[in-house]
């Protein structure tokens, strides 16, 4: 098989893969990680084709994702983000939060202000996996945390749950 190109990635051989890659990319000014991941010496081009489908588009599913954050946070059956806002706005402290939230504002809660400032660190792929395929870790700060909201889409790129992980 011929080589095959993702985009900020170098060619790969689909016959002959290695256990992983990563990349660093810019997005709106803003370091991203891209790691592809395989548990197999080869893999179908149409698993690499959706791998390839996330790359061209992580700003959209970011957008897509960030509703699934607020989405999360707002109902009252799911406390994963509300647990994350939570535990940082207590363990992290209002001095190291500063430049995140404004607790002056009377209009928007620390813990809304909180929440909105989540952001996309990593990208995991793993394309020879159904359930997992795609992973997106969030977090308010890797100064700040080891703790992250990960959001995961299964091969149809549907989300499939959200959690918090360190």
């Amino acid at each position: 098989m011929a080589n095959y190109s993702l985009p900020h990635f170098a060619d790969i051989d689909a016959d002959r893969l290695e256990e992983g890659y990563d990349v660093q990319i810019d997005i709106n000014g803003r370091e991203i990680k891209i790691d592809l991941n395989f548990n197999n010496k080869s893999i179908a081009p149409t698993r690499l084709d959706i791998a390839k489908q996330i790359i061209e588009n992580i700003t959209a599913f970011d957008k897509k994702n960030k509703q699934l954050i607020e989405q999360d946070f707002n109902d009252t059956d799911c406390d994963t983000v509300k647990g994350y806002v939570e535990h940082h706005l207590v363990e992290v402290g209002k001095e190291k939060l500063v430049n995140l939230v404004n607790f002056d504002d009377e209009t928007t809660s620390p813990a809304i202000q909180l929440m909105h400032s989540l952001q996309l660190v990593r990208v995991g792929l793993y394309p020879d996996s159904k359930n997992q395929f795609a992973v997106f870790d969030y977090t308010i700060g890797r100064y700040l945390t080891q703790y992250l909201v990960v959001i995961n889409l299964d091969e149809n790129l549907y989300f499939n749950y959200i959690t918090m992980e360190s």
